[in-house]
């Protein structure tokens, strides 16, 4: 990603660099290219946080604890190859043109990867490939995604007008969050049951005969995704037009590519904004993922919830963040990214303080309440009522800050290396995604407290601000 600071994005004299849609765009090229999120996420939302990372580390691991080290181990390693190579690829692919192979050839190894996971057996000293297959296939469906997204976002350009990029980036995250939801009532509904009662969460025995006991309907959310994605990423292939092809051999692609990238990081490097931009993003990124990560676990270890609660409260976080993705782009529109991103670190701080402030017997660090009844219902106290509703408003956030981080990169890139700043973009939301993650870990197991390793996430909310701040306003120039 590239912001000159001085001026209007660089465009490409090559009329396939034009800005703004073809003149022939059809008019469902725009609803395909929001199916890719509807189509991507319920890998992130089944696999990655509330059905198979915490079947893996309760019933494939020898323990809990090792599960939650294994499986950041491979979160880390695939995170460290897309920072590696998502730039680098994004350079090749803004040479040789067409960005449609590219989303077909990743797209290979992502449903093969989320297939693994269903030979992920429980019980991993009785079944020692278990945990092999559950992390390769975990890593090789996350580099597939994550490569493909990033040819997928480089479309947008050529598909709305620039004074629209910020709803039509709300939009599909909105669309991802829908996508997510749906695919989570399903799958704790009808596949995933408790192995104890044998029901899914609606009451019901499992679909297709799935062994409660063998937890065949956790790891049939793996090929579950991959079926979703098969289906509903099939729009954009049909109807969203591509590039030209350009009569490049693939290695020349990759010489004159690198030597592009190598170029465009010395300009980054050169460019106090673009520099201080980056590493923004790096850094409120991380926070979200460490949020992520741990906000489960957070949950579990401070309200006592079990998988129904977690379950449930993943719901209603996705619906604030369709909501809030909407709403988002609209505010995007009107206000321009910067703005957008900066309300929403905001808002992290502030909720983010007020989750760490409850726990069983205590709301806002001081004020006690009474003990939880042992017949209570479904978050009848008030410290879950309070961690619900922050939670929600931190749902609703994290979509608009995300879109709208992608909205000012294409706002700021040179036309003919839209593909390549993505990459960069990719390169700044992963190569230190490992870091947050790792200081709650530490603070956490120095303090014994959940709340203080918690609370050293909204110290990168709050540097990513500060450092937001120092970069100017591409609206305002």
């Amino acid at each position: 990603m590239s912001e000159t600071g001085v001026g209007p994005p660089v465009v490409s004299d090559d009329p396939e660099f034009r800005s703004g849609p073809s003149p022939t765009l059809s008019r469902g090229a725009v609803p395909a290219w929001l199916f890719f999120d509807w189509a991507a996420q319920p890998f992130f939302t089944l696999v990655t946080t509330f059905v198979f990372a915490p079947y893996f580390a309760s019933a494939v691991a020898a323990s809990p604890a090792e599960g939650q080290a294994l499986w950041g181990y491979a979160t880390a390693a695939a995170g460290l190859a897309i920072a590696v190579l998502a730039p680098v690829l994004g350079a090749i692919a803004d040479r040789t043109g067409a960005r449609k192979p590219w989303i077909a050839a990743f797209s290979i190894p992502f449903v093969v990867g989320c297939g693994l996971l269903y030979l992920a057996a429980p019980g991993a000293p009785g079944a020692p490939g278990s945990i092999a297959v559950a992390l390769a296939g975990f890593a090789i469906a996350t580099l597939g995604v994550e490569f493909a997204t990033v040819f997928t976002n480089a479309m947008m350009p050529d598909l709305v007008p620039r004074q629209r990029l910020g709803r039509l980036s709300g939009s599909g995250w909105a669309t991802g969050y829908a996508g997510g939801l749906v695919s989570l009532v399903i799958a704790l509904g009808f596949l995933a049951a408790n192995p104890e009662t044998g029901r899914t969460l609606l009451g019901l025995e499992p679909v297709f005969g799935l062994d409660p006991a063998l937890r065949e309907g956790d790891r049939a959310s793996g090929p579950f995704s991959a079926l979703w994605y098969l289906v509903f990423v099939l729009p954009l292939f049909v109807l969203v037009p591509d590039v030209p092809r350009r009569a490049v051999g693939l290695g020349t692609a990759v010489g004159e590519g690198l030597s592009d990238l190598a170029r465009t990081l010395r300009m980054a490097r050169a460019n106090r904004q673009v520099l201080t931009f980056l590493v923004a993003n790096m850094i409120y990124k991380d926070g979200l993922v460490a949020l992520f990560a741990f906000g489960g676990i957070y949950a579990a270890g401070v309200l006592d919830w079990s998988s129904v609660e977690i379950g449930t409260f993943g719901i209603l976080l996705t619906i604030s963040g369709t909501f809030g993705a909407v709403i988002g782009g609209r505010l995007d529109d009107r206000l321009g990214p910067r703005p957008v991103i900066a309300g929403a670190l905001v808002v992290l701080i502030l909720c983010g303080l007020g989750l760490v402030s409850v726990d069983r017997n205590t709301v806002f660090f001081v004020v006690d309440v009474a003990s939880p009844a042992a017949d209570g219902g479904l978050f009848s106290t008030l410290p879950e009522q309070i961690f619900l509703v922050l939670g929600g408003v931190l749902g609703a956030v994290a979509g608009p800050l995300q879109a709208a981080s992608r909205t000012l990169l294409v706002h700021l890139a040179p036309r003919d290396r839209v593909t390549q700043y993505f990459g960069l973009f990719a390169l700044s939301g992963k190569v230190t995604s490992f870091l947050a993650p790792l200081s709650v870990g530490i603070v956490t197991a120095a303090t014994a407290s959940q709340a203080a390793g918690m609370a050293v996430i909204l110290g990168f909310f709050s540097v990513g601000f500060w450092l937001l701040l120092q970069v100017r306003d591409p609206r305002s120039a």
